[in-house]
């Protein structure tokens, strides 16, 4: 499984050991906002060099709005600072019919979507016809919601694992996990990616079992040395 940190705080994108390698950043403009920052297009260009200065070799941006030409006007710069800066840039759009416009806009330069808050399974088999590459529900707010969201994990990832002439049908990227448990489940139902925040990864790098364990190996090494007296 692939990890990416959610969140535009770029002084939170570096970790502790203990983390898991990050593949990239996912963010959207509520968590720009979140960070302070404006959402326009300097950000998202300061985003792309960040996401380079720490090495990392995926970026993923939620347009802010549903104009299609805006949108192509932004990625002229996004794609050009992307290439420059080796960052595999994904663009994040509303998995929603009034947001075809600029889908199809999208993609029709050649750019790799990503759809983003879908919630059922028609939602899912629309998005593999859009032929997007990731999609991203928000497992969180499912669960909120009282449903019961593992068939459509499940689902989610036998879509992803189809073969849609050469290409695979779109990875499931899950997002809004609020427990390791949760995440363990994805891993175990085989989700290709997932984002959290840097604070979920830092809190979930360490486990109270583990530092009991390595507490009474250090109490039992230094009882043994009485042996040798």
């Amino acid at each position: 499984m692939k990890i990416y940190l959610d969140s535009a705080q770029i002084s939170s994108w570096k970790l502790p050991a203990g983390c898991p390698t990050v593949r990239g950043v996912t963010t959207n403009p509520s968590l720009v906002f979140q960070a302070g920052l404006p959402v326009d297009l300097d950000t998202y260009l300061q985003l792309i060099q960040a996401a380079a200065d720490h090495g990392f070799p995926e970026l993923m941006l939620q347009l802010p709005n549903n104009d299609p030409t805006l949108a192509l006007k932004w990625l002229d710069q996004l794609r050009a600072a992307a290439g420059n800066a080796n960052v595999r840039l994904t663009i994040k759009l509303p998995c929603h019919p009034d947001w075809l416009p600029t889908i199809a806009a999208v993609q029709a330069i050649g750019q790799e979507i990503l759809l983003t808050g879908l919630s059922n399974p028609v939602q899912l088999l629309w998005a593999k016809s859009l032929k997007a590459a990731f999609v991203a529900p928000y497992v969180g707010r499912l669960v909120a919601d009282g449903r019961d969201v593992w068939p459509f994990m499940q689902a989610c990832v036998a879509v992803q694992n189809e073969l849609i002439g050469a290409q695979k049908g779109p990875a499931l990227l899950a997002a809004s996990i609020k427990s390791p448990e949760v995440l363990t489940r994805l891993i175990a139902t085989g989700a290709a990616a997932a984002t959290l925040p840097p604070a979920s990864l830092i809190a979930w790098s360490g486990d109270a079992l583990t530092e009991t364990a390595m507490d009474q190996f250090e109490l039992d090494t230094s009882k043994s040395l009485q042996f040798i007296a």
